[in-house]
């Protein structure tokens, strides 16, 4: 007969491998947390993990790898929200971990711009609560690095209650993780918006910064607003869309894929680098690829998935030397023998000449790709959802070369000639023209 301790024994040790089990499975459950913290000293800040300085080599995740950032040398990732399925959020933490990458994890909150009501007060106590389940699930997970509260909640907001519920949440997510910093994002630098965030948000770590074309004037800003706070910069990269010149018609001008290589070389070393005891980590956007106004703006991977020559650039900046295949470098682009900001003008049913100029300091033999497409109508800001635009087909003869022609659109309207030219090693190069085709 077994014994009251004998049947004690066996029901725990049951309920503890149903635990396991379930743990395995769900993911909800980790080893212990690995305490993250910002340290002063003498007016100098340093992020440690787990006792030790830890330099965030970032990137804001979409739809590539982990395993493609990790070979380059990157270490940290940054999301957006945690609301796309307990089982992708934790997964993506699972996969980082196993990679030696961090996760600055975003929880996703309301804003007034997407029509969240910060003087409803049930709807705050709601969000207050779904936030904090959040946090309960990924509290622990030895990946995660930071928690960011909201994305650039600053954008086209009206009431600073907004910040009243930053530091509730906060306060709540320091009460029950006690290991991880908090912060929260905004668009741009503004003086009075920080001291609206410190005097309302005081229990935040530190402010992360999103910049785009601003980024080269950040320091100035930190020095004549006499910032002395730790900071991330958790958006940088391409020149922003709504930053550039536009043709006569609006269409916005973008970077080449080389041009975009030296724009973030140059937001690392000017802006980044020279001041590691404030900034405490940063993000560039981003790690993949999305339509925004284009098809490759913001993304440092081709629609197809080739690298770009951003991502040579940010092996550099990670590990101190360049990739040994580097990425085909644009040198020119011309329509109908006119760059980009000549406003050019095509009549409908007409032929002309494309032309790129593109070389490979590796001697890889090359290969172009061209198409058109619709110039985007979209009028979406702050980086919400834009529908993929599709090619044309039938308007360009020899499109596997670097002279092609172009056969002008039947309908009047705004266009956008593409070229890749790819080195057949997994990177490519990319340029685009606008041009507006004219009706009889």
């Amino acid at each position: 007969m077994k014994t009251v301790k004998k049947i004690y024994t066996e029901t725990l040790n049951n309920i503890l491998i149903g635990v396991l089990s379930l743990t395995l499975t769900s993911g909800y459950c980790w080893a212990q947390a690995v305490k993250v913290e910002v340290v002063e000293h003498d007016g100098k800040y340093q992020l440690l993990r787990d006792g030790k300085p830890y330099r965030v080599k970032g990137a804001g995740l979409a739809d590539a790898s982990l395993e493609s950032l990790a070979a380059h040398g990157g270490n940290s990732i940054r999301t957006w929200t945690t609301v796309d399925g307990p089982e992708g959020t934790a997964l993506l933490l699972d996969r980082a971990h196993e990679l030696g990458i961090t996760v600055s994890l975003c929880v996703y909150t309301g804003s007034e711009r997407h029509g969240f009501d910060y003087y409803d007060e049930e709807a705050v106590a709601r969000q207050y609560d779904a936030i904090k389940q959040e946090v309960l699930k990924y509290k622990d997970h030895p990946a995660l690095l930071t928690w960011i509260i909201g994305n650039e909640l600053n954008f086209d907001y009206k009431n600073p209650g907004v910040y009243d519920a930053v530091n509730d949440l906060s306060l709540m997510i320091h009460e029950i993780d006690p290991n991880h910093p908090t912060t929260t994002t905004i668009a741009g630098f503004s003086e009075s918006l920080i001291k609206v965030i410190q005097a309302r948000a005081p229990d935040l770590d530190f402010i992360s910064f999103q910049l785009y074309a601003q980024l080269y004037n950040l320091p100035g800003f930190i020095k004549d607003t006499h910032f002395t706070d730790p900071y991330f910069i958790t958006e940088w990269g391409a020149i922003g869309h709504w930053e550039v010149p536009q043709t006569s018609w609006g269409a916005p001008l973008e970077q080449d894929s080389t041009a975009k290589a030296e724009t973030y070389l140059r937001g690392y070393q000017e802006v980044i680098e020279p001041f590691p005891d404030q900034i405490l980590g940063n993000y560039v956007f981003l790690w993949g690829q999305k339509q925004e106004r284009t098809p490759t703006w913001y993304g440092v991977f081709t629609e197809t998935g080739e690298e770009t020559e951003v991502i040579d650039v940010l092996h550099y900046i990670w590990t101190g030397s360049w990739p040994e295949n580097r990425s085909p470098q644009i040198k020119s682009m011309r329509l109908d023998g006119k760059k980009a900001h000549k406003n050019i003008r095509l009549k409908i049913g007409k032929t002309y000449r494309a032309l790129v100029k593109a070389t490979d300091t590796d001697g890889d033999t090359l290969t172009y790709h061209w198409q058109v497409k619709p110039e985007s109508t979209a009028n979406q800001v702050g980086g919400d959802y834009e529908a993929q635009i599709a090619s044309l087909e039938g308007h360009i003869i020899e499109p596997t070369s670097r002279e092609a022609r172009l056969v002008a659109p039947d309908n009047p309207g705004a266009y956008r000639l593409f070229v890749d030219v790819h080195d057949g090693q997994g990177h490519a190069a990319h340029a685009n023209i606008p041009f507006y085709v004219d009706g009889d």
